[in-house]
């Protein structure tokens, strides 16, 4: 087995987890077999309990695993699935070491951070790596491993630890480590600075670990004379200090690597000695994403991938207006009526909406409002998760005629509950306590549009995070009246898909779709809605979902447009700047 390092120095948000990803598409287009690993220095267990403006969206695993979303990063970029234990924490290594001392396995030893807890993160590690995440037998020829956070922080310090001797351990030859830093340019002088860089590097030599490449990211290429300087200090030949500097979107940065050799360089130190440019779509689509976490694009990554993934197969430029749901509300009407104003012309000014999934009461009502919009209007619609129930609510409000319907999340007292909490879920414990991971949905109706774009399958395996579910006692008072439930769980009474037939398109899903999309292959329900909002559907169902039949794939989405407003304001990413590849993690800003 063969490691790759990648590790991030100066300030936090330099894209380790974009730049992790690129690599591992360049070693797999080398025609190696690549698996990733990520570790979170943080004490929690899992990212299931953090809030998205704190961490960003949290991603599901196929076993249930909530993960940060730079593992679906990695699943995206190489087409592969992870595990919940790709996920390293401090919380879980912790947790491993203190369960042994419990269990008596030290025989009496002092358990401490050297060796205990650095044994575990090596162990952990070499297990994970072994694990096939291909759907190949056997394990991958490469693991690629990003520590978070950045050289320096003192919560990492076990990891930098264990990494130094962990590549000891595996041997020269065996282990590579890329070293991601920031090459700023001060406005007064316009001059790439190299100081902060040759700083990270000698923090990271005096923790044991020497970079075999530099990649530094900076607004535009550096200049000759300061790589031969990054080079001079930082004890790093010059070919092997690359730039990633700002690029339209994320899937220019493997071709960046590319053309600097990169991989020449990593096959060089693991003794390991086709991508085109594509063509710019011009024809724009139109998505509103009404959510709760407008503010921080992160929280909604994958769906935004997704979209991304859609849009590309049929061939639009994907623009994403950013609508926050409390401001299509009345109460945003009397206090801030500009603010008001602004969110419902962008709504209206869309050809397709998409509820994202969520938690908690705020700007529920937005969404019931904006789901209401799309049903009257014959606007295509993706309700996921939270937003497949702000649709059932929404039908039972307006259509059944039952004012107070609600859910129990939100209206615990509530004489309609068209939407209530699992009989199995955990009202005391919020961590891994919802129904999570891969399950099977069942068509019901096999001649409808979810099963059609399915590729006229009779079952579909989703990934799942949710705690609450439509009442099936409601389910026959729905479907009399038009709505129809048209996927469910092996019980028949857990709804999962529901549509609205007299509509264009009009679905939601108490699953996760947006996690297992990928480029190529896009999520069939949010290719669904993408064809609809482009007039496109009735040739993506005659193909059965089937892309390649109705579209060349290949295409890049050339630079889509996403414009983000929070309040009426323009708003920046969680990592800054609006401009390039790094600016979000998803390539979709500009």
């Amino acid at each position: 087995m063969k490691y790759v390092l990648v590790t991030g120095g100066v300030v936090s948000g330099l894209g380790k987890g974009v730049t992790a990803s690129s690599v591992g598409v360049l070693l797999k287009a080398c025609g190696l077999r690549v698996t990733s690993i990520k570790i979170d220095p943080y004490l929690n267990t899992d990212a299931g309990t953090m809030s998205p403006f704190e961490h960003g969206e949290v991603f599901v695993l196929d076993d249930g695993g909530e993960v940060d979303l730079d593992l679906g990063n990695y699943e995206r970029f190489l087409d592969i699935k992870l595990t919940r234990d790709n996920n390293i924490t401090t919380g879980k290594i912790y947790q491993s070491v203190l369960d042994k001392e419990r269990r008596g396995d030290y025989l009496g030893k002092t358990v401490q951070v050297v060796p205990h807890i650095t044994d575990a993160i090596q162990e952990w590690i070499e297990r994970v790596a072994m694990i096939p995440v291909d759907g190949k037998e056997g394990p991958a020829d490469v693991c690629v491993i990003e520590l978070g956070g950045t050289i320096g922080d003192i919560e990492s310090m076990p990891f930098i630890e264990a990494l130094g001797q962990f590549s000891y351990h595996v041997g020269p030859g065996n282990f590579c480590l890329i070293h991601v830093s920031l090459v700023p340019v001060l406005n007064v002088v316009g001059e790439q600075k190299t100081k902060p860089t040759q700083h990270s590097v000698r923090g990271l030599r005096g923790l044991g670990l020497t970079p075999n490449i530099l990649a530094c990211r900076s607004t535009k290429a550096l200049n000759e004379n300061v790589k031969a300087k990054l080079s001079q200090f930082c004890h790093v030949p010059v070919e092997n200090v690359v730039t990633l500097y700002d690029v339209p979107n994320i899937w220019h940065i493997p071709l960046l690597l590319r053309d600097q050799k990169a991989h020449e360089a990593i096959l060089k130190g693991l003794n390991l000695l086709g991508t085109r440019v594509y063509d710019v779509l011009h024809e724009t689509v139109k998505i509103a994403m009404v959510g709760k976490y407008t503010g921080l694009s992160d929280s909604y990554l994958s769906v935004l991938k997704a979209l991304l993934h859609a849009s590309v197969v049929c061939r639009r430029k994907l623009v994403v207006e950013w609508v926050a749901a409390g401001d299509l509300e009345d109460v945003t009407a009397k206090e801030a009526p500009d603010v008001y104003k602004n969110a419902w012309n962008l709504l209206k000014g869309s050809d397709g909406v998409v509820v994202p999934g969520g938690f908690g009461d705020r700007g529920v009502q937005g969404k019931i409002i904006a789901a209401k919009y799309a049903r009257e209007n014959k606007v295509p619609f993706l309700g996921i998760c939270l937003g497949m129930q702000i649709a059932v609510i929404e039908f039972a409000q307006s259509i059944l005629g039952l004012h107070d319907a609600n859910s129990t999340e939100f209206d615990p007292q509530t004489s309609h509950p068209c939407v209530i909490f699992m009989p199995e879920g955990s009202k005391t414990h919020m961590g891994g306590t919802m129904r999570l991971g891969s399950r099977r949905t069942y068509f019901k109706v096999p001649n409808c549009k979810s099963a059609k774009l399915y590729g006229n399958a009779s079952f579909v395996d989703e990934r799942h995070r949710h705690r609450y579910e439509v009442n099936p006692d409601m389910v026959p008072q729905f479907e009399n009246a038009g709505l129809s439930f048209v996927g469910s769980d092996e019980t028949g009474r857990r709804m999962e898909v529901i549509e609205l037939p007299s509509h264009p398109y009009f679905v939601g899903a108490q699953f996760h779709p947006e996690f297992k999309s990928r480029p190529g292959k896009p999520s069939a329900l949010f290719l669904g809605l993408i064809a609809a909002a482009s007039g496109q559907l009735d040739a993506v169902l005659q193909n059965y979902g089937n892309a390649s039949k109705l579209l060349p794939n290949g295409m890049s989405n050339g630079k889509p447009i996403v414009k983000s407003y929070q309040n009426g304001n323009a708003i920046k990413s969680s990592n800054g700047s609006l401009n390039g590849v790094y600016s979000n993690g998803n390539g979709v800003h500009h």
